[in-house]
């Protein structure tokens, strides 16, 4: 008879551990949103209604999209998903290696990126179906010097329709997602994790709600993956302290009006310029164009940039909510984003009076239980008791400023290896 497994999230950590301990464990995942479904309205359609003052507020677009939460703050808007596959239904599909952090405490995951290159549909064959606003922004920072670089994704270009949903649902399911890697698994929906018991440096069982119900449990192995937003109250109801360390890579997008310019009909993030601490790269900020007035432009006139920035690890999580306010040092890498962004765009013909900015917001938070170089060969910190690990962005030593979901993956592919080679041939008599 198998060992119990149960993980606590579907998102990219928690969907990979699931497929790795599958073929070793019973494995239940605990989701506590419902599966996933997009954006079924067209964009067009919902744009008519903007003028009319209906958008007064990001938190409404969990209206249209409920996999999509966010968490409004005086100086930004986190946005995340809760649902099956997690937040990696909403990402743009980004498969780039962002292990630097883990680099540098002697982490070596050379062996989990190859796999997952051979395993996933990654790609940078979607350059045949940029369009001629897209190959102009490439060509304008390829001679200012901004190097940019195809991203690669996980994506099945054959089955685009380039219609710039990637980041809201992808209708074709041409972006790869971690549903995906959750076939044949037993997931429990809307099942919210509350606090796993612990005793003797065990965890011994998990609690939860369903509904009205109190459900409960048991397993040999627990895996904590609720994201960098859930991970720490889950840990901290347990009695596992977190740090203040919570880093979030805000994302300012730069725009201005250009006619005709169909940037929304686009993969979003095609290409990227890697700056220091930040990066740039062309994406349809959907959350602007909706709720800031200064985006009140046709939507095929608008081009955006986005600033991605590699924020200083200071900040917390507490109840499901942000406590972090950006460092003086943040915000000068910040304008020195929005300083190159508005040179591309006045490069592209953009007149400098007509540049705009967006709303201001993050969705990678993670680094409220850091790996130390101590943890480098176990990826398990010594709070934790012996049989429950961690396994998403708050296990990230520092502040990434790239998209993490296949830094995720590796290290869900590691920790997976690591628990199946201490207790995965043991079973239950």
């Amino acid at each position: 008879m198998k060992k119990k497994a149960i993980i606590i999230g579907s998102g990219a950590g928690g969907a990979m551990a699931a497929r790795m301990l599958a073929s070793h464990f019973e494995v239940t995942v605990l989701e506590a949103g419902k599966a996933f479904k997009p954006l079924a309205l067209p964009l067009d359609k919902l744009a008519m209604f903007r003028k009319t003052g209906l958008y007064f507020d990001e938190r409404m677009i969990q209206l249209l999209l409920p996999a999509m939460r966010i968490d409004k703050q005086a100086e930004m808007v986190m946005v995340y998903g809760r649902g099956v596959g997690g937040t990696t239904t909403l990402a743009t599909g980004n498969a780039v290696r962002a292990d630097e952090g883990l680099k540098k405490i002697g982490i070596n995951l050379d062996a989990e990126f190859s796999e997952l290159h051979n395993e996933l549909p990654i790609t940078t064959d979607h350059q045949r179906f940029w369009s001629p606003i897209t190959k102009k922004t490439f060509q304008v920072m390829q001679e200012m010097g901004l190097d940019p670089q195809p991203m690669p994704k996980l994506l099945r270009p054959n089955d685009c329709r380039l219609c710039g949903h990637c980041s809201i649902g992808c209708p074709t399911r041409a972006k790869w997602d971690a549903r995906e890697l959750l076939t044949g698994i037993d997931v429990v929906t809307g099942c919210k994790v509350t606090r796993i018991d612990i005793g003797d440096r065990r965890a011994q069982r998990v609690h939860a709600v369903k509904g009205m119900r109190h459900l409960t449990f048991e397993a040999d192995i627990i895996i904590v993956a609720a994201g960098g937003y859930g991970t720490p109250d889950i840990l901290r109801a347990s009695g596992i302290d977190c740090q203040p360390t919570l880093f979030v890579d805000p994302v300012l997008c730069v725009a201005a009006p250009m006619e005709k310019a169909r940037q929304h009909r686009q993969v979003l993030m095609p290409f990227v310029s890697m700056r220091d601490k930040y990066i740039i790269s062309p994406y349809m900020d959907w959350l602007s164009f909706f709720f800031s007035r200064s985006w009140r432009k046709p939507m095929d006139g608008i081009v955006s940039l986005m600033i991605k920035l590699a924020d200083v690890e200071q900040g917390d999580v507490r109840h499901n909510r942000m406590q972090k306010v950006l460092t003086p040092l943040d915000h000068q890498r910040l304008q020195q984003g929005v300083a190159d962004c508005r040179e591309i765009l006045m490069q592209l013909g953009a007149r400098q009076q007509d540049i705009f900015l967006g709303i201001l917001n993050a969705g990678h938070p993670g680094g409220m239980l850091p790996l130390t170089s101590a943890e480098a060969e176990t990826f398990h910190s010594p709070l934790l008791p012996d049989n429950l690990y961690v396994c998403d962005a708050t296990i990230l030593p520092q502040s990434l400023g790239l998209p993490p979901m296949l830094t995720i993956m590796a290290m869900a592919k590691r920790i997976a290896k690591i628990i199946k080679g201490t207790m995965g041939n043991v079973v239950n008599i």
